[in-house]
């Protein structure tokens, strides 16, 4: 057998701590299917010092949970794994940028379609009132530039007052309805090749897609028309050594998908819609704990 590490929440932060062990033991069942165990660390304490990490052929921060809470010191410990140099996929220089949805301006800048964004140091009311016109839509989305798991984003109508603005540079979107029509889908890449696909709709009258929401989730036999396509160029885009990708994609007004985000930190991998239990992703594994040992 061989080990690895997975990094998970801080200890002392009660917010996840009913729902991480049971992702960890997904990831457990999935990784043991090619002999390979897993060793929980909190990623908060090894934010000065990563010699520990250092020990393990491969460290996976896949429940880093919490971290866009604390991210000064996210960037901080990232800077230290890199420095010592971890053996960590995805990469921490990914960590670091991937932690911002500022890179989704930079992908688009590539080519990547995306929605229209209007970036914001601090988000305001003018702001808000701003956008409509500027996207030419009744409805906007306000989000943080770091977040996770839709935290202090807004959906606001014209003329609707903001309250409770999220914190610091912010991005305003315009809202896409096919979020309640179609839904969100997200495609699994292990390795450079797609695993599975999902389909999330929220509740009747949301707009989160998440399971604390209600989201509703559905495997797909295969990626509609398109949407590969885009997971690809937005793969191309990134051109980074990643392990693990998850891209979530949305229809906008002329059907055409559009990138919402490319999960590279965290993401939830959906493993109860993977084929085997998420086999691909043990596999994808393997491959490169055994190019670390050639």
């Amino acid at each position: 057998m061989t080990q690895i590490a997975v990094l998970t929440p801080d200890p002392s932060d009660p917010s996840y701590a009913g729902q991480w062990p049971g992702v960890l033991e997904r990831l457990q069942a999935a990784l043991a299917t090619e002999g390979i165990t897993v060793e929980p660390m909190a990623w908060t304490d090894h934010i000065e010092d990563g010699s520990a990490l250092k020990a393990f052929l491969l460290v996976l921060p896949l429940i880093v949970w919490g971290y866009h809470r604390d991210h000064a010191r996210w960037v901080k410990a990232c800077a230290t794994w890199e420095a010592a140099g971890v053996r960590m996929l995805n990469p921490p220089s990914v960590l670091t940028w991937n932690s911002d949805k500022s890179y989704l301006g930079r992908l688009a800048e590539r080519g990547v379609a995306m929605p229209r964004t209007q970036w914001v140091e601090g988000v305001t009311q003018a702001d808000v009132d701003a956008a409509f016109d500027r996207f030419g839509t009744d409805t906007v989305v306000v989000k943080p530039r770091v977040s996770g798991g839709a935290w202090q984003t807004l959906r606001l109508s014209r003329g609707e007052q903001m309250l409770g603005a999220p914190d610091g540079a912010a991005m305003i979107q315009p809202y896409l309805p096919s979020i309640e029509t179609e839904g969100e889908i997200s495609l699994l890449i292990f390795g450079g090749r797609l695993s599975h696909v999902v389909n999330k709709r929220p509740v009747n009258g949301d707009f989160r897609i998440q399971v604390q929401y209600g989201g509703q989730y559905v495997a797909l036999p295969e990626p509609p028309e398109g949407a590969w396509d885009l997971a690809q160029r937005t793969l191309a885009a990134i051109d980074e050594d990643l392990l693990y990708a998850r891209i979530d994609m949305a229809r906008g007004p002329d059907g055409g998908w559009l990138l919402m985000e490319a999960e590279l930190i965290e993401p939830d991998f959906y493993l109860g819609f993977a084929p085997e239990g998420g086999r691909r992703f043990a596999q994808a594994v393997k491959a490169r704990l055994a190019q670390a040992a050639a």
